[in-house]
């Protein structure tokens, strides 16, 4: 009977020096959240500004694109280094390990939606492709309808709207320049 309570006050002795290893942990965190916060908003912010200066019309989706990845990758960063400051560093690099994997199988997975998305960047940044100039690509003539991320829509003389995709068009096609 007397190991009964031997293991109680053993076990409450190791909850609370648990606990106070765990609060300043736990307390060290939360600044550190919001810290993290406040700086991921503040270069948020100047990289918007910096970049919807940089692009601005009908080229505001490869700012939002930029604005996201970034966005992605700081709080990814932000998440690892908080398990780091709580005393988790083992799961933080197991973590930044499996989403390296993860990434890289999403990437082959999409890698034509990838390809599509980098020929619109192109696309979108090259002076001579615009709305409303007339091109040829992939054997179709016409009028550049829309310029998208993805996809680019082009109006046929015969009145048709054909969507390709950047990939097919980016490589290889021509300006109509009128006489």
């Amino acid at each position: 009977m007397t190991a009964l309570p031997s293991l109680l006050r053993q076990s409450f002795t190791n909850f609370v020096e648990g606990l106070a290893v765990a609060i300043p942990r736990l307390l060290s965190g939360a600044i550190f959240l919001a810290l993290a916060y406040v700086t991921v908003r503040i270069v948020l912010a100047l990289i918007r500004s910096s970049i919807e200066r940089l692009y601005v019309g009908d080229r505001e989706l490869v700012g939002d694109l930029i604005v996201t990845l970034v966005a992605i990758f700081l709080w990814f960063g932000v998440a690892l280094t908080f398990l780091k400051v709580v005393g988790m560093g083992d799961i933080a690099a197991s973590l930044g390990t499996a989403v390296g994997f993860i990434a890289l199988g999403v990437s082959y997975a999409l890698s034509e939606m990838i390809e599509d998305t980098v020929a619109g960047v192109y696309l979108l940044r090259d002076p001579d492709f615009n709305v409303g100039y007339r091109v040829e690509a992939k054997g179709v003539t016409g009028t550049v309808a829309a310029i998208e991320l993805r996809k680019t829509r082009i109006d046929t003389d015969a009145g048709d709207r054909i969507v390709m995709a950047n990939r097919e068009i980016e490589p290889r096609w021509t300006h109509d320049v009128p006489e």
